[in-house]
């Protein structure tokens, strides 16, 4: 059974299938069917490639933009049902593209964004595109492109930051600039060991001072001069016993105090 082009449908590209479908939903299961099915949809895949070509220009290559729209013609032949009174066209174009908008949703963006966010990215991006054609010699403001898409200033400034979330800056990549190789991951810092050091002396600093000057005296040389026990008893006059028996007690002492304190 051929299937027509008609006049009555608001494309080139849309085939008279009425009779087709009306068809389809006659026959069982089998291969005349399919063979129904089949014609209809390579009738309208023209259409399907029309829908595609309009998101050409989003990094995304043109024929995996084909092969997603042609899945979204092919599910909207299946759950089309002529009996409703609805042009399939009507109801074929808001499946294929939202198949092709879901395509770039789940596989394009490098970093989750929520669908308030890419919506924004789209504003801002056709605003952008827009104004750029009665603009000439700069970019067109955050100002500027607020008005035109009706949109908050601080929404144009998360559309902005999204057109830039699409895809990710690999660390190993070159700077821009840069004449020896560095990377941003060169320039990315690491975790500090010595901050859990400066917690730990704020804690123990005031019970510290409320020691006697000799443990004081002593816990300094041991702990901050990095002297030996021997050393020190030599310095002192005492024995290294002694020496060893003092910083035990006052590291005690202060880890007691310091346990104790719920502010801590």
């Amino acid at each position: 059974m051929p299937i027509h082009a008609s006049v009555k449908h608001p494309h080139d590209d849309a085939p008279d299938t009425d009779d087709a479908f009306r068809r389809l939903t006659t026959l069982p299961d089998g291969p005349e069917r399919d063979a129904v099915r089949d014609r209809i949809v390579e009738a309208w895949l023209p259409m399907a490639e029309r829908l595609a070509g309009r998101f050409r220009s989003r990094g995304e290559s043109y024929e995996d933009l084909r092969q997603v729209a042609a899945l979204g013609l092919v599910k909207a032949v299946d759950r089309y049902d002529p009996e409703r009174g609805n042009a399939f066209e009507s109801y074929a174009v808001p499946t294929i593209t939202g198949e092709i908008k879901r395509h770039f949703r789940d596989h394009m963006w490098t970093l989750h964004v929520p669908r308030r966010v890419q919506d924004l990215r789209n504003r801002v991006r056709f605003a952008g595109q827009d104004l750029s054609q009665t603009i000439s010699g700069r970019r067109p403001t955050v100002t500027e492109i607020a008005e035109h898409a009706d949109l908050s200033e601080e929404d144009v400034r998360i559309g902005l930051e999204a057109l830039e979330s699409f895809t990710a800056l690999s660390l190993d990549a070159e700077l821009p600039g840069s004449e020896d190789g560095y990377s941003l991951g060169d320039a990315l810092g690491a975790l500090d060991p010595a901050l859990d050091t400066v917690v730990d002396r704020e804690a123990v600093k005031d019970r510290l001072a409320a020691l006697p000057e000799r443990e004081r005296a002593i816990l300094y040389m041991r702990f901050f001069d990095d002297m030996t026990q021997s050393r020190i008893a030599e310095q002192l006059g005492i024995s290294q016993m002694h020496v060893s028996r003092l910083i035990s007690r006052c590291c005690d002492r202060v880890r007691e105090q310091v346990l104790r304190d719920p502010a801590v």
